[in-house]
């Protein structure tokens, strides 16, 4: 029997997709600890002025993201969340990590339920994935409302 087919996805975030169905359950884990790590920092115009970051209300944990887009249509995922919540923080640094520097088009056509195609339904729990689900709903909501403006 044959893998599921799986859609197409950016390079950077089938990549990542990649990364994580190559390895068993708990490698899966440690390498969401590994993203949690990596989540880049906030640049100054939003690390001064947090209130033009959206709270992520998925999320169990304080979450806060602002999605825009430069001059040239591609998108940029900036996100903060607290290093005690490294499950979340993993999977916003995969979005600021994946989503960062995509055309729009290509950005607003990533599957709706990405986060469940990195095989972590049975390591994380479906409140925590649905959180992921928010994040990337919320990024695609304020990727829309820049392009309406």
């Amino acid at each position: 029997m044959s893998a599921p087919e799986l859609p197409d996805l950016p390079p950077v975030l089938a990549e990542i997709r990649e990364d994580f169905l190559a390895i068993t359950q708990p490698e899966r884990l440690q390498l969401l600890l590994e993203f949690s790590r990596e989540l880049p920092a906030l640049p100054q115009r939003y690390a001064d002025h947090p209130d033009l970051l959206e709270r992520v209300e998925e999320c169990q944990s304080p979450v806060f993201i602002f999605t825009e887009v430069d001059a040239e249509g591609r998108v940029h995922l900036h996100a903060t969340a607290p290093e005690q919540a490294p499950t979340t923080r993993g999977f916003a640094s995969i979005l600021a990590q994946g989503l960062d520097g995509l055309e729009v088009d290509v950005m607003l056509a990533i599957p709706d339920d990405f986060p469940f195609e990195l095989g972590l339904t049975d390591a994380v729990s479906p409140l925590r994935l649905r959180g992921m689900v928010g994040m990337l709903g919320r990024a695609k909501r304020q990727v829309r409302q820049a392009l309406a403006s």
